[in-house]
Parts: structure tokens; C-alpha cells; sequence
């Protein structure tokens, strides 16, 4: 009986570990499960979702990225402007306030994979790199999910 229930926690504790896999942490910053929408063939621009959380005492900045599969990578925000969705470059990057949280998410702020070399497929990951002004270099890989997916909380419920 108690090998079998030993064996049965290993087995859950495997299952689980991927849920776990796609958190970084870069000095005060934590980076919960990165995330892509698949492409259609021929998309050119493709979009990078997160949550960012600042454990830290002073803020930070997400200024820049780069992908093995885009030509650039800009951090971006859909914002709407007099009764319009528009979409602008954040030029001087992502504000991540000390002691927030800041979710990157579908119709909000996205990092922007520009000049894609070939379509985002669901179910594969993309290694990319993430620059924060303070904290530095990160890099992560992207957990591509449906087109139209509006993120992963049925999968990643514990986040």
C-alpha cells in the first residue's frame, strides 16, 4: 500500500511539474507562464502573452525582446482612443510598478513578434529573450496556444 501510494504522489508530481514550467524569475521579477497565439500561414506578426510580477522595492521595465522565430520583437498596447482600438509601440517600454503585477494579455499590452520567419504553431514552444531595464536578460520560451486563445487559466489555474 505505501508503494503504491508513493508511486501515485510521484506520478502526480510529474504530471504537474510542466503547469510549473514556464514561471522565470529574473532578479525582483517574476514572469508566469509566457504564452503565444498559433498563426495562419502567411501571418507576418504574431503576439506574446505574460503576467509580470515586481517582488522588488523600485520599479522595472520591459524594453526590448528578440525570438529565434521573428525578425523583432517591440512591446506593445492596444489601448482604445477616442472610440477607436489602436495599437502603438511602447517606446520607452513596459512600466513594472514595485509590489504589481502587470498582465500582458490579448487586447491589452502583448509583446509584438514582428517579421515572423515561419507561422506559430499550437503546442509548440519559442525560445525568446526578454530585456528589462534593471533586472536584465531573461530568457524564456512561449507555450503556443489555440489561435484566438484568450490565455490559459483552465491550465494554469495555480498561477
Amino acid at each position: 500500500m505505501t508503494k503504491s501510494l508513493f508511486a501515485a504522489l510521484i506520478g502526480a508530481t510529474l504530471i504537474a511539474a510542466p503547469a510549473f514550467a514556464h514561471d522565470y524569475k529574473v532578479g525582483d521579477l517574476q514572469i508566469d507562464h509566457p504564452w503565444a497565439r498559433a498563426t495562419p500561414g502567411g501571418a507576418t506578426v504574431g503576439g506574446g502573452f505574460m503576467k509580470i510580477k515586481n517582488a522588488g522595492s523600485a520599479a522595472d521595465r520591459l524594453v526590448a525582446g528578440s525570438a529565434e522565430v521573428a525578425g523583432r520583437v517591440e512591446i506593445h498596447e492596444m489601448a482604445v482612443i477616442d472610440g477607436i482600438m489602436k495599437m502603438r509601440a511602447l517606446d520607452k517600454g513596459l512600466e513594472i510598478a514595485p509590489g504589481k503585477t502587470v498582465e500582458l494579455k490579448p487586447g491589452g499590452f502583448h509583446v509584438m513578434l514582428m517579421d515572423l520567419k515561419r507561422p506559430l504553431k499550437q503546442g509548440e514552444t519559442v525560445k525568446a529573450t526578454l530585456v528589462f531595464e534593471k533586472a536584465g536578460s531573461l530568457q524564456v520560451e512561449f507555450q503556443v496556444e489555440a489561435i484566438g486563445a484568450q490565455g490559459s487559466t483552465e491550465k494554469h489555474m495555480g498561477h
